[in-house]
């Protein structure tokens, strides 16, 4: 099992296939995203990654906080997200995840919170036809109806569909297909539609209903190092690395 990322929601827009067909896709975005700390089964009782995304201003963020991202050597964070993994699939504390940590074809649980609607009516909250236009209903039009018996049972039932804040709920939308990968910006189009309005911080996971897509890396596709020119050791196969040293000695 592998870490998700945390990603900001920018917008959606369409792609065209090489078939002329057009694909909606949702645009999202890895901001700085890093390894804040792990936990470990030893020490903790449970083995997961916390990553952080975004920076933040130091005003911002309390000093316990402060102090947490100053350990890690990393840059103030505005979202923290921990991820349960597997025993083999700790990442060292500092390293960023790239775009590429998923694969195109592959599906992805994304989760985030809903738009906000506010207080809502039972009409567009539940999706209710409301009462008669004519005969004698007046006032009442939106109304949801009755919402108890008289004596018996003398109360309204827990659950009764009526008005109220409507939105602003955690979900998950399962199984949406990665459409392309964007490693240098770091963005990643996903197909349909996601929780949550613009700029929302959101979770991208690999999904859960379906066996992990075979060129997913693994444990993790990490952004390369400043000081080192060689892409990172999850990214990359080792066996891919004798081949293009062949090829440019062939070509010398």
């Amino acid at each position: 099992m592998r870490t998700g990322v945390i990603a900001k929601k920018v917008g959606m827009t369409r792609l065209f296939q090489d078939d002329g067909r057009h694909v909606p896709v949702t645009v999202l975005s890895l901001e700085n995203c890093q390894v804040v700390s792990v936990r470990t089964a030893e020490r903790d009782g449970y083995v997961a990654v916390q990553l952080g995304a975004g920076v933040a201003k130091q005003k911002n963020v309390a000093k316990p906080q402060r102090e947490h991202f100053a350990k890690a050597e990393v840059e103030l964070k505005q979202e923290v997200v921990e991820f349960r993994v597997a025993d083999d699939a700790l990442l060292e504390v500092g390293s960023t995840i790239a775009a590429s940590h998923f694969a195109v074809g592959q599906l992805v649980d994304v989760g985030g919170h809903t738009q906000g609607k506010g207080f809502a009516g039972a009409m567009k909250r539940w999706g209710f036809g409301g009462m008669r236009a004519t005969h004698g209903v007046s006032i009442s039009h939106r109304a949801h109806g009755s919402t108890g018996n008289r004596q018996d049972p003398g109360r309204v039932f827990k659950n009764k569909k009526m008005a109220g804040h409507m939105g602003d709920r955690q979900r998950t939308q399962q199984n949406l297909e990665v459409v392309r990968v964007d490693d240098e910006r770091g963005l990643i189009f996903v197909k349909g539609s996601v929780p949550g309005s613009k700029n929302t911080w959101l979770t991208v996971k690999d999904a859960v209903k379906v066996a992990r897509h075979a060129e997913a890396p693994y444990p993790a596709g990490l952004k390369q190092a400043a000081n080192n020119n060689a892409p990172a050791a999850a990214d990359t196969p080792a066996e891919e690395a004798p081949a293009v040293e062949a090829t440019e000695g062939q070509e010398g």
